[in-house]
């Protein structure tokens, strides 16, 4: 619930940015502006995929879908990534073009007025979204906050950008502005790319992650050994798969008790997880 509430909250954000930025935009003849305008109307279409995703990842395991449908969530990140590259680029191409073929901005107080909510506004939504973000460990939420983490430092470069004209009189830098965010976009993008298909692709958790399930399994001197530990996240959903190895004397009450007890201690290092253990009898070969 807390994560579809986020998500809202972050389309209900960028719909009102985006008709202050780009009504703003286009009545004082600022590219970087209207740059802003339409990274917003990226971003609000991603933060409706992350709403959408969110929902679906939510559901129950059925039938098609014996693992549940946490990987909506990746599929949403990567999709949301992508769009934000497509935006970074056409904004570069925009400001570029502007900067070869100048032009007036007029009512610059307006423009710098319209960035500096958009900047305070799109940083305190960002800040909420990624806290929800750590505690559901939701890749989409993660990726929307970004985008609005990156949306804020973005309006606060282009209104240092209209700041400078209006100091200089030189439009150029309200070009340099918008290539600046393009920069900006283009690099969180990439990031977000590379985030979202290390999870779609079932890479293992982190060496941190994978230590802290190795001391749990110290910690329990019946477990002689164990191997093939095996690890993957689907959207918040840890899938943890080990084989542990006991002596051959030991019962299978006690057996299946220890397993019990490291699968409640790893679901409470991950608060969303699946675990998955095979117990083997333990051969000593030493003579």
């Amino acid at each position: 619930m807390k994560k579809q509430q986020a998500a809202l909250l972050s389309i209900i954000s960028n719909s009102i940015l985006i008709l202050f930025k780009l009504f703003t935009g286009i009545c004082i003849n600022s590219v970087s502006v209207i740059s802003e305008g339409i990274h917003s109307s990226i971003d609000l279409i991603a933060s409706v995929i992350s709403f959408l995703s969110i929902k679906k990842s939510n559901k129950k395991e059925d039938a098609e879908h014996p693992f549940g449908h946490g990987k909506y969530e990746n599929v949403s990140g990567f999709f949301e990534a992508i769009l934000i590259l497509v935006t970074g680029v056409i904004i570069m191409y925009e400001a570029f073009s502007n900067l070869i073929l100048q032009h007036n901005i007029k009512y610059l107080y307006s423009g710098m007025l319209v960035m500096a909510l958009s900047c305070f506004l799109n940083f305190m939504v960002s800040i909420n979204i990624l806290r929800t973000s750590i505690k559901t460990k939701s890749i989409s939420l993660k990726a929307d906050g970004l985008h609005l983490l990156t949306d804020s430092a973005t309006s606060l470069g282009v209104l240092i950008g209209l700041a400078l004209v209006k100091i200089t009189s030189l439009s150029f830098f309200d070009s340099l502005s918008a290539i600046f965010v393009a920069l900006l976009i283009i690099r969180t993008s990439v990031t977000l790319i590379k985030n979202s298909v290390k999870d779609l692709v079932d890479s293992s958790l982190s060496r941190i992650d994978l230590e802290k399930i190795i001391d749990i399994l110290k910690n329990h001197p019946e477990i002689k050994s164990f191997h093939k530990l095996r690890t993957r996240k689907s959207g918040e959903t840890c899938e943890i798969n080990i084989h542990l190895l006991f002596d051959s004397n030991k019962s299978l009450i006690e057996v299946h008790d220890v397993c019990t007890c490291v699968e409640v201690e790893i679901n409470k290092l991950f608060s969303n997880s699946n675990t998955l253990i095979h117990a083997e009898p333990f051969i000593n070969n030493k003579m």
